[in-house]
């Protein structure tokens, strides 16, 4: 009987050590995203862990920087302890202070109902160049899914709420490298791998394969999806479609002459973001349009290149006030192969959410499209001003408050908000 005894004890302790981890241990705990923050790319990555197990958050928006509040649990604080993310326990009169100065100031509450399944747009070869995103998204610990060309054609895109797009050339030009890495071994391997792939999935050149991606993707958008592009995947795509139908690629690309007349050939109604653009015919030339700003921007150099995020009404423009959430209002500029965008080449129905004072030039923009949206955000790494080819990986553990990388993980939890304040 004693026996039987001493493991009703045992399975009732193990029971409760269980319900430690999913019932919350006092009232809040509050994530703060202002300067007091030890971590904040990893506390985006805290956040999507909590909605992950079924833990209700809320966006605090303009509240100290963007800060999260959510119900104190073991396993949360234990993870949050572990990475050097900052809390702060709130009693029940603290959340009423707080939600008092949400409710007259320029601030909102967003709740955060649903973890959004990532994927990630990459090629399967190893290029010379890495990704902000995904770095962002490994040191954050956000998990995320790659997806390739042929997924993409073979209706992948249904499975995932967020998509991003690897610094990819859709025009078919192969970034136009040409001129300097040619004869490099890495370019004519990728050139090798587009060719074959194209040709497996029954398609005459490369360029015709991307425009179906391209296609694709705009249909997932406009189904409701959420694209997120930075660098050369956020004009060449835009280019892409405006070019449907239209050859624009020389022969050291697809083999035969670019059409002479592309130009007025081209169709800014089939655009998400551009329009009015004239096209870079030269080949050897790195630049695709003129729709970048890299010329001007490089002219300044890092000591004075900066790009400013406009502040929106929190109440009334839930949305771009979600992906501006930062802890300064103005942020080191950095170079890509497309770094930034004129803005006589930007529709007039997209939203500026970051730009060059006095220049001209958009760094980070949103639109939407059908029932979903885009965010393009110019440049190729936050916190490595040129990263040239062959640079290594940024350790985002040495930036771990970069405000420039905070603007890309804004952009994965933005899915995960309420339907309701997605309505811009």
């Amino acid at each position: 009987m004693r026996k039987f005894f001493y493991i009703f004890i045992f399975a009732t302790a193990l029971f409760a050590m269980a319900l430690i981890g999913t019932q919350p241990l006092h009232a809040d705990v509050l994530i703060p995203m202002d300067l007091e923050q030890g971590d904040h790319l990893r506390a985006y990555g805290i956040t999507y862990y909590a909605l992950d197990q079924g833990i209700s958050v809320e966006w605090l928006l303009n509240y100290r920087g963007g800060s999260f509040l959510m119900g104190e649990y073991d396993e949360i604080v234990r993870e949050m302890t572990l990475k050097g993310v900052s809390y702060e326990h709130i009693s029940g009169s603290g959340i009423a202070r707080i939600k008092k100065e949400i409710e007259e100031e320029n601030m909102e509450t967003v709740l955060l109902e649903k973890v959004p399944k990532i994927a990630v747009y990459t090629p399967p070869n190893s290029l010379p160049w890495d990704d902000a995103v995904t770095l962002a998204l490994d040191y954050s610990e956000v998990p995320y899914e790659k997806i390739w060309n042929k997924d993409v054609l073979n209706g992948a895109l249904d499975e995932y709420d967020w998509l991003h797009l690897h610094h990819e050339d859709f025009t078919g030009q192969y970034g136009k490298f040409y001129a300097h890495y040619r004869n490099q071994k890495w370019y004519q391997e990728d050139v090798k791998m587009r060719e074959e792939e194209a040709a497996s999935l029954g398609y005459r050149k490369p360029s015709q394969m991307l425009l179906d991606v391209a296609l694709r993707i705009r249909d997932y958008m406009s189904q409701g999806g959420f694209l997120f592009s930075m660098c050369s995947g956020t004009d060449s795509f835009d280019i892409a479609l405006a070019a449907e139908g239209v050859d624009i690629c020389e022969s050291m690309f697809d083999g035969d002459p670019a059409d002479p007349h592309a130009q007025s050939k081209l169709n800014f109604d089939k655009t998400l973001a551009f329009e009015n653009f004239k096209l870079e015919r030269d080949p050897l030339v790195y630049e695709f349009s003129n729709i970048d700003t890299t010329p001007l921007s490089s002219m300044r150099g890092p000591e004075a290149d900066y790009f400013t995020l406009f502040e929106f009404s929190a109440k009334y423009d839930p949305v771009p006030t979600m992906l501006t959430q930062c802890h300064v209002p103005v942020i080191n500029g950095f170079l890509g192969q497309t770094t930034g965008f004129h803005t006589n080449c930007i529709k007039k129905s997209v939203v500026i959410l970051g730009e060059v004072e006095g220049a001209s030039e958009a760094k980070y923009i949103h639109g939407n499209f059908g029932k979903g949206t885009f965010t393009f955000y110019g440049g190729h790494d936050p916190e490595d001003y040129t990263h040239r080819i062959n640079d290594p990986p940024t350790r985002l553990s040495l930036h771990p408050n970069s405000p420039g990388y905070r603007l890309i993980l804004n952009n994965i939890l933005f899915p995960a908000a309420k339907k309701k304040n997605l309505k811009t």
